[in-house]
């Protein structure tokens, strides 16, 4: 179904009050790309995330500003591009080398919320200042579970090499045999529960952010979420081939999986050989079980919103950071501007009291993860954030729009129904097809 502008402004934006601020839990999954079950993805086993979407609304063509961690997040936490921030890497802080943008929940922050971060919301590092951007965005110190140090150990295991740990793409594991008894994401989610077991009380609203770090490589979950997805029945993507005449500067190597050992072992040439079609499938497969892991600690998440009596005062947006490439086009990686890598999931779900939104609607308008902010801020009830003017971007401004005031331009990529333009930097543009 496809909604009109118009309809959206009146769905999203129709307040009782701008006094009624609504608590917010903004969630975020490094690298998921629009592998979910309420986004028409057969393969995907995602029921919390579609819950959600069943009483709110699906973003279906949403954009990252860069495939890439640190531009694509601080981009959207400040509503900034990657342009204005001159951050196309990770290694500048905004504040010092651009100007000093206010964040979303900083903006949250100095409205009167108590903001709080748990796990990866910020890139880690340079970008962010090596604080998570604190003390400005974050009402106290930002939480990283402690398991996170070992998110590379050689613990995997495969089937042809049982009893000997490596460092793998593929790593389904067993808790009990996992430092700590636990992973980093089921840390995070045990936070996020305790913080709202303390909320329900709270004299302030919340802005809660999560961090989820899968499916990020490693993919590394309990090993049970294997038996969701039936690697005789996993898919493989019609154009798994390096497009003809493709310039290299357009191609990325993959060097995130060519480090790990199970794809070492494969022995393919550099860079261009294609994955074979087993392991494509085990990869393709672990991506999924992967997304289904975190999808069950997000319901824990949202059960405990219900049980302390929050879910109705609370916004709700889902959404990943930017996508990843599953052999579309011969990449197993970001670091590109094809469809795989830039399009990301969104969920929004308002409570109906304060938003009059529709419950399951979808959206098929282009958008992009700047306009989060914009839209957030509003629908929780706070003022409206101007937009930024040409000469006025020091000012308290986002780059992006509320989502009913959309055009369709991108820096360097312009999307239309069937084509996804592509601007290559010393090379001539060039339009691939959709898929």
């Amino acid at each position: 179904m496809r909604l009109s502008l118009i309809t959206i402004a009146t769905i999203l934006f129709n307040f009782s009050s701008a006094k009624d601020l609504k608590n917010v839990l903004f969630v975020t999954f490094d690298d998921l790309r629009p592998a979910l079950k309420c986004y028409g993805d057969d393969n995907a086993v995602t029921p919390n995330i579609d819950r959600i979407a069943r009483d709110g609304i699906i973003f279906k063509h949403v954009y990252a500003q860069q495939s890439l961690c640190a531009p694509s997040r601080n981009s959207l936490l400040t509503s900034r591009r990657p342009d204005t921030l001159h951050l196309y890497d990770f290694y500048s802080y905004w504040r010092t080398f651009a100007g000093n943008f206010t964040t979303l929940p900083q903006y949250f922050k100095e409205n009167g919320y108590h903001t709080k971060s748990i796990g990866k919301i910020f890139h880690p590092g340079i970008s962010s200042n090596f604080s998570d951007d604190q003390p400005y965005s974050w009402s106290e110190p930002p939480f990283h579970p402690s398991t996170l140090i070992y998110k590379n150990a050689e613990v995997c295991f495969s089937d042809d090499e049982p009893f000997v740990p490596h460092k793998n793409v593929v790593c389904p594991v067993r808790l009990s045999s996992q430092p700590g008894g636990t992973l980093p994401d089921m840390e995070t989610t045990q936070e996020a529960v305790k913080f709202l077991r303390r909320s329900s009380t709270g004299a302030k609203p919340f802005f809660l952010a999560v961090g989820y770090h899968k499916p990020h490589l490693p993919l590394k979950y309990p090993k049970h979420f294997d038996d969701y997805h039936d690697l005789h029945r996993v898919v493989l993507p019609d154009h798994r081939s390096r497009p003809p005449q493709m310039p290299d500067i357009a191609w990325n190597p993959w060097a995130d999986l060519r480090e790990r050992y199970d794809v070492q072992k494969l022995n393919l040439t550099f860079p261009y050989e294609q994955m074979p079609d087993s392991s494509a499938k085990l990869i393709r497969r672990s991506y999924y079980a992967a997304v289904t892991y975190v999808d069950s600690l997000l319901g824990q998440i949202i059960d405990q919103l219900m049980e302390s009596s929050l879910y109705e005062e609370t916004v709700i947006v889902l959404l990943g950071d930017h996508g990843w490439a599953l052999g579309e086009n011969g990449e197993w990686s970001k670091y590109n501007n094809y469809e795989s890598t830039t399009r990301v999931p969104l969920v929004i779900r308002a409570p109906s009291k304060s938003s009059n939104m529709l419950h399951f609607e979808i959206n098929e308008d282009i958008v992009e993860l700047l306009d989060v902010f914009p839209t957030l801020a509003h629908l929780a009830g706070l003022p409206d954030v101007p937009p930024c003017e040409d000469k006025n971007k020091d000012m308290l401004c986002t780059e992006g729009k509320n989502l009913f005031q959309k055009n369709q331009s991108f820096d360097y990529v312009h999307r239309l129904e069937r084509y996804l333009t592509l601007r290559i930097l010393l090379q001539p543009a060039q339009s691939v097809p959709k898929n």
